[in-house]
């Protein structure tokens, strides 16, 4: 894979770096916000991993930024600031990991490694899913809504796309937390419902019918 790792302490940078390269992946360091948008925005990536506290400019406005630029590059947060109000902001910039520090090596690598997977798509199932009005397309990670291309991050790539492959069928809480976030994620957080909302946002806001539809004290269902 090639990764961009955008942090600002030469020792931690060069770690990962390190540990990264040694795994067979190539990875471009930058060491300051500026810089780190300007690789973002102009080069391809498979993962972007962003510091929040850098120089010049923050994570969480790099983040914000490549998102309205229409980048749908998987981002983790990898930063010291691992309050529950942290992690939902920088999940809400558009970031579809957070990890803190200090860390353990093997989970970095862990979840570098799933971001990468839930961006690719097989050529067996590259295809359309539909509900309602509704289309998945498959091959450019999108969706189109009354003939409305509405632009989806990663996270809410998947979120979408399991929901439609399900649709019709109650999803409970630790189904969506496994499925999306990974074995072990903790179901009970808010960064599930997080999530719905940005989901719901741009799929059912300025639409005649909403297709996701809270089933109390279980879960959700997409349904016309």
């Amino acid at each position: 894979m090639h990764l961009l790792l955008v942090e600002d302490e030469p020792k931690i940078a060069a770690f990962i770096q390190k540990g990264l390269n040694e795994i067979g992946n190539e990875v471009t360091v930058a060491y300051d916000g500026k810089t780190g948008l300007d690789m973002a925005l102009q080069g391809s990536y498979d993962v972007i991993i962003l510091d929040i506290m850098l120089p010049v400019r923050n994570g969480l406005d790099i983040c914000r930024h490549i998102r309205s630029e229409g980048i749908n590059t998987p981002v983790l947060m990898l930063t010291a600031l691992g309050t529950i109000d942290d992690k939902v902001e920088g999940l809400q910039q558009g970031a579809d990991d957070y990890l803190v520090k200090p860390f353990h090596f093997r989970e970095l690598i862990a979840r570098v490694q799933a971001l990468a997977r839930r961006q690719q798509i097989p050529a067996a199932t590259s295809n359309k899913l539909e509900v309602a009005d509704l289309q998945l397309d498959r091959n450019r990670k999108i969706a189109i809504r009354d003939n409305k291309e509405i632009i989806l991050t990663a996270k809410e790539y998947t979120l979408l796309e399991l929901f439609m492959k399900n649709k019709k069928r109650v999803l409970t809480r630790s189904e969506i937390a496994e499925q999306v976030w990974g074995y072990g994620f903790d179901s009970n957080t808010n960064i599930i419902d997080v999530y719905i909302n940005y989901l719901r946002n741009k799929i059912e806001k300025g639409f005649s019918s909403k297709l996701i539809h809270t089933v109390v004290g279980i879960g959700y269902i997409m349904k016309e």
